[in-house]
């Protein structure tokens, strides 16, 4: 059973209201067929897809690799989330977590947990330090966008075909317009404000929860005495306020190996002491070389650390925590990285969602690779 009717009554809803708003200034042409949310499957939690080569993900009888495939999930596609068990790993994995789904057992590493909660539009973005704006969350599996102002200048524009150009669950973009389609669908802008090619898209607004500046709050600002450590063995985060431990999580640091099986000695995430340098409600991440490269958008709560591109962040393509995937950042599911991000100094005004101290100040960050 999908949220069709959900979606089409939000939407009746909200036409409704706009009813005597005729001020609501109207979109330039949008391709409706890419453009409106599409459906998923009723539940609290679905289990997303992340796997894009192959783009297909085996959806299998039992919680191992050498059971039953019943079919192949599809790219971004969402099922029901019942609970996480414990299976075999497959061949060169450690992990053995799997999901059970409505249909069988996913591989976890290889889903994002979301949830599909539509949002009530604002009609009138809050006022910003220059004009009208607000950070927002995704709040859906994932929404579709379409670009302002071609042509398309981020790398990984051009690495998939259009109807892929999409946003996902927790990512988090800064909105600095709003606008109806004149069918009462209403759509926000998103302008990416660091890190960004200069690429601006529009999408379905329902699709975004606004963000106050209540909800980045500093966390514990009052300790002065505040340090993580960053296992790289175990694949852990420890924060400490004094000696005490104040939150734990399983992250995902950087790669000793490369896709080839090779050593990866460039991604591996650099031990020793580091500091809190920059952070940034949200980012647009890139670097590496042709072929080895990355590009992606919107990557919220990130913490940098070490020179220009490593740091704490959320990470919403991979559900893998606890193993090394980065290119020499710390992956943390976005719930923890928030936290850091609330926790760690320098703290980070809303308004401009970013802040830099070079004077060393910021939450010293101690990376370790123990011999036990």
């Amino acid at each position: 059973m999908t949220n069709k009717n959900h979606i089409i009554s939000r939407r009746e809803f909200i036409k409704q209201s706009l009813f005597g708003l005729g001020g609501l200034a109207l979109l330039p042409y949008l391709n409706k067929s890419n453009t409106l949310l599409d459906e998923w499957p009723e539940a609290k939690y679905l289990a997303r897809n992340t796997v894009y080569l192959p783009s297909s993900l085996p959806i299998r009888a039992k919680p191992t690799t050498d059971s039953t495939v019943i079919r192949n999930m599809q790219e971004d596609e969402s099922l029901v989330w019942l609970r996480e068990v414990v299976g075999a790993a497959p061949l060169g994995r450690y992990n053995r977590c799997w999901v059970e789904t409505s249909e069988g057992y996913i591989y976890a590493p290889s889903v994002q947990r979301v949830r599909n909660v539509t949002n009530e539009p604002l009609l009138e973005l809050p006022p910003a330090a220059e004009g009208r704006g607000m950070w927002a969350e995704v709040t859906v599996p994932y929404v579709n966008m379409q670009l302002e102002n071609p042509p398309a200048r981020a790398p990984w524009l051009n690495d998939v075909a259009p109807e892929l150009w999409r946003l996902y669950y927790s990512q988090v973009a800064w909105i600095d317009d709003v606008r109806s389609d004149g069918e009462g669908n209403i759509f926000y802008r998103i302008n990416e404000r660091y890190g960004t090619y200069g690429d601006i898209f529009w999408a379905e607004a329902i699709a975004f929860r606004p963000i106050t500046p209540e909800e980045i709050a500093p966390i514990n600002p009052e300790v002065e005495d505040k340090h993580i450590i960053v296992n790289v063995n175990q694949q852990t985060l420890s924060c400490f306020e004094g000696e005490n431990e104040v939150y734990f999580c399983r992250v995902s640091t950087g790669r000793k190996l490369d896709d080839f099986g090779m050593p990866a000695d460039n991604w591996t995430t650099s031990p020793g002491t580091h500091w809190v340098w920059r952070k940034l409600i949200s980012l647009h991440m890139s670097g590496g070389g042709t072929g080895a490269g990355w590009d992606t958008m919107a990557i919220p709560w990130t913490s940098l650390f070490v020179g220009e591109g490593v740091a704490i962040h959320a990470t919403f393509w991979h559900n893998d925590f606890g193993n090394p995937r980065s290119h020499g950042c710390v992956n943390a599911t976005p719930e923890d990285a928030k936290w850091i991000f609330r926790w760690t100094t320098p703290a980070v005004d809303y308004q401009s969602g970013d802040r830099t101290d070079t004077m060393y100040n910021g939450t010293r960050i101690e990376v370790i690779e123990p011999l036990y």
